[in-house]
């Protein structure tokens, strides 16, 4: 017995000292004494600290870090510029991507039919939207109920299962599949102005749904079951999107005032008749360029789920030199047409003037710290991914290059100047990532890779980030 005790009263004090001695010690990687002394040391070198310090603990940095000279440089003047209708203002919702597919219509329409001004309703082709997302949503959990529940897949779509953001290929299929109407057939209401709410009992009630279907699979229901309780699972999304939203019409009356005040006949429309009569335009003969060096040029890309309808494309685009995507831009801009674009809209953004421009923040001087990286590190390691659509609606030019663009955004007259923001050359260069030109513009060898089987990106590739 007493052998015994001996025994675990060593093994005991083994253990004491086996813990003091792993902890009492600095682990492999841990920020030691030493470094913090050495960092001291390294800021008592430092002769600006005090006023840095004094400066930046009162102040914003952006306003520490404004370059004043490009700002001074800056001007308003464009040597191409489309006439377009009023500034249009998405609020506090994810629609960048509609209200720039509509911006891109309005010139043409303001024109056709001579409108003081114009606005297609959002509210009614975000209606579709949500309810499509809602289907793709819950068919991605059909698709993928022989999937663990912590399967990376499965775990991307229960992030996220109702989002506001999106894409070109949305606008072109709701438009294709449900037609449009005027804004003030439908106008906004509070929450499609405004989703945090509705997104977030949404959300919420997706995920329960998720939960019963993959328990259905497991207890042996046949897909076509658990199709049929999909089918009541959308209802209730219809029906909130309705209370929320207001519910689309299949038909208006409407009529309209032309600049010169004079009023047409009240005529009946459905939704596709209005967009074949008012609009008109084959919205199958753009093409989405990108521009992402992370991956090859000259091929054709698709990325896995990103689109809102269950039974159309996924999002499919061109990945070409950022060169190129700008010579097709300037070619659509010259020939009068606006140009969709998606973008990481905050980096290098002065907001007050609406300037987009590298430096125009210059925080590496401030600060004394080297921030640089390419593009296509900025990407893979998503310092850097499309957030933002808008529309071009101009350039100048300066001995046969561009200076800086004209860019349309839906953040109301205040943001930016008189709601527009200047993109700069070398912005564009840095922070675009996708244009959409008309198949008029772009030369065969670009059309031919069109004819190309798709590479598939999964969801989590750095361009699917969903613009809003």
């Amino acid at each position: 017995m007493n052998h015994r005790i001996v025994l675990a009263t060593c093994v005991f004090a083994c253990l004491i000292w086996l813990v003091i001695f792993r902890f009492g010690q600095a682990q492999e990687g841990a920020i030691t004494d030493e470094m913090i002394t050495a960092f001291r040391n390294r800021m008592e070198q430092d002769q600006r600290l005090p006023a840095l310090m004094n400066a930046a603990t009162q102040n914003e940095l952006r306003n520490l870090a404004l370059n004043r000279e490009l700002l001074y440089a800056h001007d308003h003047h464009y040597t191409n510029k489309i006439k377009t209708g009023e500034v249009t203002n998405q609020k506090s919702s994810g629609r960048c991507w509609l209200f720039a597919g509509f911006n891109l219509l309005r010139p043409a329409v303001i024109e056709k039919h001579k409108f003081k001004n114009f606005e297609l309703s959002q509210n009614y082709s975000f209606f579709w939207d949500k309810l499509e997302k809602a289907n793709l949503f819950l068919e991605g959990i059909l698709e993928t109920r022989d999937l663990a529940v912590d399967d990376r897949l499965v775990v991307y779509l229960l992030e996220n299962p109702f989002p506001d953001g999106g894409q070109w290929n949305m606008v072109v299929d709701l438009i294709q599949k449900y037609g449009v109407v005027p804004l003030e057939v439908m106008p906004d209401t509070k929450h499609s102005s405004a989703t945090q709410e509705l997104n977030r009992v949404a959300n919420q009630l997706l995920r329960k749904d998720a939960a019963i279907l993959r328990n259905m699979h497991a207890e042996g229901n046949s897909l076509e079951a658990m199709r049929v309780r999909k089918a009541e699972m959308l209802a209730e999304i219809y029906r909130l999107l309705c209370y929320l939203f207001g519910e689309p019409p299949t038909s208006f009356e409407w009529r309209f005032a032309d600049k010169d005040d004079k009023l047409s006949e009240w005529k009946t429309y459905t939704p596709k008749q209005f967009y074949e009569e008012f609009i008109g335009v084959d919205l199958s003969q753009f093409v989405c360029l990108h521009h992402c060096p992370a991956h090859p040029y000259g091929k054709l890309y698709q990325i896995r789920f990103d689109r809102d309808f269950h039974d159309r494309p996924n999002m499919t685009f061109i990945n070409l030199e950022i060169e190129a995507l700008k010579q097709f831009t300037l070619a659509q801009l010259q020939g009068g047409e606006p140009v969709w674009f998606g973008c990481d809209v905050g980096k290098e953004y002065y907001g007050d003037e609406g300037i987009l421009r590298p430096d125009i923040l210059d925080y590496e001087t401030l600060l004394g710290m080297n921030l640089e990286m390419t593009k296509k590190e900025r990407i893979m390691y998503r310092e850097s991914v499309p957030t933002h659509a808008m529309v071009l609606q101009g350039v100048d030019i300066k001995h046969g290059r561009p200076v800086k663009w004209r860019v349309e955004n839906s953040w109301g007259k205040e943001k930016g100047h008189e709601g527009y923001l200047a993109m700069y050359d070398a912005w564009f260069d840095t922070y675009l990532y996708s244009v959409i030109i008309h198949k008029k513009h772009l030369p065969k060898d670009v059309l031919s890779i069109l004819e190309q089987e798709p590479v598939m990106l999964p969801p989590w590739d750095p361009m699917f980030a969903t613009l809003r």
